[in-house]
């Protein structure tokens, strides 16, 4: 069943993966379009990634583009301006989601040439949004210049055009993560081949963009889960191993602001087959990578744009299985719940069973925003008024199975994200 023309409301989702891999490429839009009432249109899209998608020199720019990834995904908004008529979709009302690497992407978008609307969406929803270091391209000539000489092509006269004729196989091999400069042993960085700042479509970095007010003025609903970090975290023993695990990640971060790294997340929780330090290096790269860069969204699309217009949103909702692994409630759990058990390739089958009534509360907050630009017109009749984050209240919503209510964002977290925050610029965030 299709929408009259040009009426649906489009619903574009922008899949993660770390801007290494296409993470979820298969997610079914059948369920939440069934539950719209068939209102909306859903569109997914794929984007060049890793090196085929981010790999970056000056020499690349004089002969080709950047960001080709990020590029490819803007091609696609636009092809949605072009045709989605044809699909039954109202081009006039966009909404742009992603997860993890998507939700980067989505600041990429709301950011774009310094925050320039082109009219290309009216909304977004940043779910757990993944800012990584963020390169000039004249930090990145090293890894283009590693590249080259995996490929063969370093002794090329023309390496471009010797990569261009490379067969697939060597590249993916070459598409190999390795260490930053200055920095070594274990572990290598959880992410190599990134956006990098171009001057154009990246202008600077992102907590600087949002800082100003470059974006572009839209709804958004934007948040995270309580254990962002426990998929990625260095099962760490020591302080000294959170420390290395930070600084080959952030080659610029020196002994003293990785101890106070150590220092804010100190704890003394212990959470079952992880060792004593996991729980700071799994806190705090949660709130350095994920959580901290949605706060601070929001808090500069109350400042920016209006207070009335941001919802922030905490996942809490408890899996057995999950809880018992000590990873807790990890980065983008809720996924099943926003698109249907069994509609998106992820785990998560509590949400079958003792976690099935949040789902239809989840899913109609996100079918509500895409629909209307605000959770609470067609939320679920059992779900509770979803207020906005505020004029400096910083209010959120904690997503949890029979406990869903509203929060306020606790004043520790706010401490972390500004400790973050000052440190955002010497880490390349």
């Amino acid at each position: 069943m299709l929408p009259r023309c040009g009426v649906a409301r489009v619903w574009v989702f922008i899949q993660g993966g770390g801007y290494a891999r296409n993470s979820d490429a298969n997610y079914n839009g059948t369920k939440v379009i069934q539950e719209s009432g068939h209102t909306i249109v859903f569109v997914e899209l794929n984007y060049r990634v890793g090196a085929l998608g981010f790999l970056a020199s000056e020499r690349l720019r004089k002969n080709g583009d950047l960001n080709v990834g990020l590029l490819d995904q803007r091609m696609a908004l636009c092809w949605v301006q072009k045709h989605i008529r044809k699909f039954g979709g109202n081009p006039e009302h966009v909404v742009i989601h992603g997860d993890s690497a998507g939700a980067g992407s989505v600041s990429y978008h709301l950011a774009a040439y310094g925050g320039r609307d082109e009219q290309l969406f009216i909304g977004g929803i940043v779910q757990s949004p993944f800012w990584p270091i963020l390169r000039t391209v004249a930090e990145s000539e090293w890894q283009f210049d590693r590249f080259i000489q995996d490929s063969g092509c370093a002794n090329s006269y023309d390496a471009l055009a010797c990569l261009r004729a490379v067969d697939i196989e060597t590249l993916q091999t070459a598409n190999a993560i390795s260490h930053f400069p200055g920095t070594g042993g274990t572990p290598l960085p959880r992410w190599y081949f990134l956006p990098v700042i171009d001057g154009d479509f990246v202008v600077d970095r992102l907590y600087n963009l949002f800082d100003e007010g470059r974006f572009v003025k839209v709804p958004l609903m934007v948040g995270d889960d309580t254990d962002e970090g426990s998929y990625f975290a260095i099962n760490a023993s020591t302080s000294a191993e959170v420390s290395q695990f930070f600084r080959n990640n952030y080659p610029n971060l020196d002994s003293r602001q990785l101890e106070t790294i150590n220092q804010a997340y100190l704890t003394s929780t212990v959470l079952p087959k992880h060792a004593a330090y996991f729980p700071v290096a799994s806190a705090a790269y949660g709130d350095c990578t994920f959580t901290c860069p949605g706060s601070h969204i929001a808090s500069a699309v109350a400042k920016h744009f209006s207070p009335d217009q941001v919802w922030n949103y905490r996942v809490n909702i408890q899996d057995q299985e999950l809880i018992g692994e000590g990873l807790g409630v990890p980065h983008t759990f809720e996924i099943p719940a926003i698109f249907g058990p069994g509609y998106a390739d992820t785990t998560g089958l509590s949400f079958e069973t003792y976690n099935a009534g949040i789902v239809p509360i989840t899913m109609h907050y996100w079918i509500s925003f895409i629909r209307s630009l605000d959770p609470n017109v067609y939320r679920h009749k059992t779900a509770p008024q979803w207020d906005a984050w505020g004029a400096n209240t910083g209010m959120r919503l904690k997503l949890q199975t029979n406990a869903t209510v509203m929060e306020r964002v606790p004043r520790s977290l706010t401490r972390k994200c500004q400790l973050w925050h000052r440190l955002a610029p010497i880490m390349g965030v």
